[in-house]
């Protein structure tokens, strides 16, 4: 934007007067004029004394009486000019002292401007470096986990409380299926499926995350908090509130496994990395208002709770890691900050 220009010292000064003779001045002369005339048809036409000879004293008082009303009209005169003088050098002052504020006004924010900009400059550059960093981490360590989990065995199962998938039976000597268990013939969930389907399909071209949802609802344990999650989700999303759009702080692995053995509080605030105010203002208030929702949370929260515990057993850091970025961990981030999990 364009500034106005400051205006140079003395660009508002009053202009001098003008050449020729002072108004004060002429009319103590008129005055002065007008007095000696008055004198001097005065005494002129006042009878004279023709026998009394000089008298000094009498002389003296007609002086006095003549010119001294002169000399307090020019003392008058002379006041006056001097005032009008002071008064004049008084607004050059005012002008000139306006001009200097006015001057500094201008500039002063041009100066900050030119101080602070660079440095403020420099503070964001390396506040957006670091945030980059910190998602090109928080990536890498979720790309390191995927392969990790997509390397090891998935005959291992994300959650303790399951049975390992036992080896297939030779074909040449069948067994009985005799006294099998619903929990036997269902399809054990490994690591890699069960944080897939907690961040549940991307879209409906995800062949994957729709075929790890569906091992996870065939888990007891794991279909508890993937429905649960859901349910959360879809409440959140009511609000405009989607997870894809928040960016928690990442919390290390040992902060998740404080958690899983059953610390809370302070120790495990890393855990509500949710700084979205705006998030945070809406659930909180939907906590309060909204008893369908409160009940919804709290049930996720304890799914979530018991759920992770159990994952959290076998899993490596890695895995926890991979585990946090899901949608159904962030959804725990901002619920359980709104409830006070991490006061």
């Amino acid at each position: 934007m364009n500034q106005k220009p400051a205006p140079k010292l003395g660009a508002t000064t009053p202009p001098a007067p003008k050449a020729g003779r002072d108004p004060a001045d002429v009319i103590g002369l008129a005055v002065s004029a007008l007095w000696l005339l008055g004198a001097g048809v005065f005494f002129l036409v006042l009878p004279g004394d023709d026998t009394a000879g000089f008298d000094p004293a009498r002389f003296l008082m007609t002086l006095l009486a003549v010119f001294l009303p002169v000399a307090l009209i020019w003392i008058a005169v002379t006041s006056a000019r001097n005032a009008r003088q002071m008064r004049e050098e008084s607004a050059r002052l005012q002008a000139a002292i306006d001009a200097m504020r006015h001057a500094y006004s201008s500039q002063a924010p041009q100066q900050a401007d030119g101080l602070r900009l660079p440095l403020e400059q420099k503070l964001d550059e390396i506040a957006r470096a670091q945030k980059k960093t910190e998602a090109a981490l928080a990536h890498l360590t979720s790309v390191n986990a995927q392969a990790n989990v997509r390397l090891r065995p998935t005959e291992r199962p994300a959650l303790s409380g399951a049975k390992p998938a036992e080896p297939k039976p030779d074909a040449a000597q069948p067994t009985l299926a005799l006294g099998t268990s619903v929990e036997d013939i269902a399809e054990r969930i490994s690591s890699e499926d069960f944080i897939r389907a907690l961040n549940f399909p991307e879209d409906e071209r995800d062949r994957e995350g729709f075929r790890a949802l569906r091992i996870a609802l065939k888990d007891p344990t794991a279909s508890a908090l993937v429905r649960s999650a859901q349910d959360i989700l879809t409440l959140l999303a009511e609000d405009g509130i989607y997870m894809d759009d928040l960016a928690p702080d990442s919390a290390q692995a040992e902060v998740w496994r404080k958690f899983a053995e059953g610390e809370r509080g302070r120790s495990i605030a890393g855990l509500g990395g949710i700084r979205d105010r705006s998030s945070l203002a809406l659930t909180a208030g939907r906590m309060r208002q909204d008893p369908v929702f409160r009940d919804c949370a709290h049930h996720f929260l304890r799914r979530f709770d018991t759920t992770f515990a159990s994952f959290e057993k076998n899993a490596t850091d890695a895995e926890i890691a991979a585990f946090a970025e899901t949608r159904s961990a962030r959804a725990f981030m901002l619920v359980g900050r709104v409830s006070g999990t991490f006061d």
